[in-house]
C-alpha cells in the first residue's frame, strides 16, 4: 500500500514538473497578434489620444481596451520629436508637439526598420500600434507621462 502512494505522489510531481516546463513554452512560442493586419479601432493624433487618457484615465481605457485587456489596433498621426533605440536595439519614436506635456512613445517592429530609416525629427507621419500604457501625470515626479504603444509600423 506504501508503494502505491509513492507511485501516485512520484507520479503526481512528474505531472507538475511537465507542466510547469510546457506552460512557459506555450506563453513563449504562441503566435502573437499581427498588428499590421488588424483594422484599426481608430484614427487620430497624438494630441487628441494624451488629451483623452490625460482627462480621464479610466475612460481612455474603456475607450481603448477590449475586454480581455488588449488595446485596440490604433493608427495615430503626429510630429517625430525625437528618434532613439531601446535596448532590445529596437527604434522608439516620440511623437509629440512642443507644446505638449505628453507624447506617444512608439516602438516599431523590427522589420519596420527599412521603412522608418529615413525619417528625422519634426517630420510628421502616422503609425499603426497598440497602446500598453496611456498618459498620465505622476504626482511624486511632477512630471507626465507619455502614451506607450508597440509593435508600431508605419502607415504610407
Amino acid at each position: 500500500m506504501k508503494n502505491s502512494k509513492t507511485k501516485k505522489i512520484i507520479l503526481i510531481i512528474v505531472i507538475a514538473g511537465i507542466l510547469a516546463a510546457v506552460y512557459p513554452a506555450y506563453l513563449y512560442f504562441m503566435p502573437h497578434r499581427d498588428v499590421q493586419d488588424t483594422e484599426a479601432f481608430a484614427a487620430l493624433s497624438s494630441k487628441q489620444l494624451v488629451d483623452e487618457y490625460l482627462k480621464d484615465n479610466a475612460k481612455a481605457n474603456a475607450k481603448y481596451l477590449e475586454k480581455d485587456g488588449n488595446s485596440k489596433v490604433l493608427i495615430i498621426e503626429g510630429v517625430i520629436s525625437s528618434i532613439t533605440k531601446d535596448q532590445n536595439d529596437q527604434t522608439v519614436i516620440l511623437l509629440k508637439d512642443a507644446d505638449e506635456e505628453a507624447g506617444v512613445n512608439c516602438t516599431f517592429l523590427k522589420d519596420a526598420e527599412s521603412r522608418i530609416k529615413n525619417l528625422k525629427v519634426g517630420d510628421n507621419i502616422k503609425i499603426k500600434g497598440f497602446i500598453t500604457l496611456g498618459a498620465s501625470y505622476d504626482d511624486d515626479m511632477e512630471m507626465y507621462e507619455d502614451v506607450i504603444m508597440q509593435d508600431c509600423d508605419i502607415i504610407e
